[in-house]
């Protein structure tokens, strides 16, 4: 715990004064006190108990003004909080490769099983949006609140050929960002099939706007969770992408989906040998300040999404708990005074 107002901290010093000062008035009560001979007995039929019970009102109290005088200090504390991202984008691979049955019943049906009970427990004011990226990447449903819309997106993937890891980022960056001067048109179509540099994604950015980088993962109305299972055929390089992701504060979280053995799947007449590409997923979530996440069965998939889950909706943040302090001060003096009245008839 640090205080924006330490020097007020010095306060404290009544308390142990305050400590004296009540001792002094005792002993002097003691010494100006009637000598009864039957004292002692009237002593011990109160009992220790009956003794101990005068100084509990007085301690309440004091305990009452030392919180005061912490929260006079203003101080603040690390707790965890709703968080405020607003908005989170859903980056799923929607390639090839995701046919592949490491991953039982198989790597797309696993994760899109997984996405929509994702979905389904956030916080209904939490907008998400998807985008499906295979050889390009298309926006497979604007942000939005209503998880119907959501399911029906999850529920119409169709399988593509090529894999375009770092479009699927340039396209959710896009869409939270639509002044950001990115080429969507450049990220879909047959014109995203080949490799491209973020040269001729953000060609199309307004020079008049000035743009001025900002600490990885500090912008806390969004995210980005791209399921994968990592290896880039085509698009966009995913660590430049991550790079425009994190000079504008937003987290990309990764999922790779897959056993890091691989599988090898069969399509019209070809093979290939799919293997997981963690080496790039951990560095695109390493650079944007964010996680990445191994999910090599569907049980691990829903773990996965269930962690993320927490994640995006409480965060742990420095915030100022002066109105805890004050609020405990005072519920502390108000149980002293209660006390002291049934007990005593009157107020300390």
């Amino acid at each position: 715990m640090v205080f924006l107002w330490p020097t007020l901290l010095w306060l404290l010093l009544i308390a142990p004064l305050l400590v004296l000062l009540y001792w002094w008035l005792l002993h002097r009560r003691k010494k100006t006190a009637l000598n009864y001979p039957s004292l002692a007995l009237v002593r011990e039929a109160l009992g220790p108990g009956q003794r101990l019970r005068r100084h509990i009102p007085p301690a309440l109290f004091l305990l009452a003004l030392i919180a005061l005088l912490l929260a006079a200090a203003r101080p603040l504390a690390v707790i965890t909080l709703p968080s405020q991202e607003q908005t989170i984008m859903l980056a799923m691979d929607v390639s090839g490769s995701m046919r592949a049955t490491d991953v039982e019943p198989d790597r797309l049906t696993a994760a899109q099983n997984a996405a929509k009970a994702f979905i389904a427990d956030l916080p209904r004011h939490v907008r998400v949006g998807i985008v499906a990226f295979a050889g390009s990447a298309q926006l497979a449903q604007l942000p939005t609140q209503s998880r119907e819309d959501l399911v029906k997106a999850i529920d119409s993937f169709q399988l593509q050929r090529g894999t375009a890891t770092g479009n699927g980022i340039m396209l959710s960056l896009a869409t939270l960002f639509p002044d950001a001067g990115i080429d969507i048109a450049a990220l879909g179509g047959r014109q995203a099939m080949r490799p491209r540099s973020l040269d001729e994604i953000g060609k199309q950015q307004d020079p008049a706007k000035s743009f001025t980088p900002v600490a990885p993962g500090s912008y806390h109305s969004a995210a980005i969770i791209m399921l994968t299972d990592g290896q880039r055929t085509t698009g966009v390089d995913p660590l430049e992408a991550a790079q425009w992701a994190a000079d504008r504060g937003v987290r990309v979280y990764t999922v790779g989906v897959g056993t890091v053995a691989g599988d090898t799947i069969g399509f019209e007449g070809w093979s290939m040998r799919v293997r997981l590409d963690e080496e790039t997923l951990k560095a695109v979530a390493t650079r944007t300040a964010a996680e990445y996440f191994h999910a090599a069965t569907a049980q691990d998939l829903r773990k996965v999404y269930e962690a993320l889950s927490t994640r995006l909706t409480v965060e742990k943040k420095e915030t100022e708990v002066s109105a805890l302090l004050a609020l405990a001060g005072a519920a502390l003096a108000l149980l002293a005074a209660a006390l002291s009245v049934w007990w005593y008839g009157r107020i300390l």
